[in-house]
């Protein structure tokens, strides 16, 4: 079976996200290895310059990358990508598992995105909706959504 791994920077600050974050990782751990990456958020002044925000993305950037496991499928959630419906990542993730991926890597960016060649390095662009969400919602959400997509794969009764 195929693992999961979630690389995100930041940690989540509220304890109400972690308790909700921990409770997926809970049950998908009964259907895959699951390991959740914080990488540091690069700090930027209150009013950052354009160059001083694509600076902090490259960097974030450079350590997303290093911890990107090989033989992944790498999913990078952006505003660009294409928005996918729960069966539709059920699929993604189940195309993974038969080219022999080892995990579906999600990274999600900070509250400025991500760095240009961490989409590239990407297998697929997609995007949770067309509205912006707090990151550490946003991390939830997509737990959640990695959790129904198990769930629809493995024909339980949790996605109706």
């Amino acid at each position: 079976m195929i693992g999961v791994t979630v690389i995100c920077p930041g940690k989540l600050k509220e304890s109400y996200w972690r308790e909700a974050a921990a409770e997926y990782v809970k049950r998908l751990s009964a259907f895959c290895g699951v390991n959740v990456i914080e990488v540091a958020e690069y700090r930027l002044p209150d009013n950052p310059s354009q160059k001083q925000i694509e600076a902090a993305l490259k960097a974030e950037g450079r350590e997303i990358l290093a911890k990107i496991p090989e033989k992944s499928m790498v999913f990078a959630l952006c505003i660009e990508g294409k928005a996918m419906s729960s069966e539709e990542l059920a699929q993604e993730l189940s195309r993974a598992a038969v080219q022999g991926k080892r995990a579906a890597v999600f990274i999600i960016g900070s509250s400025h995105g991500l760095d240009e060649e961490v989409k590239r390095a990407a297998d697929v662009r997609t995007s949770m909706s067309k509205m912006t969400f707090p990151h550490q919602l946003a991390r939830v959400m997509l737990l959640e959504q990695v959790y129904r997509a198990f769930q629809i794969n493995l024909g339980g009764k949790y996605h109706k």
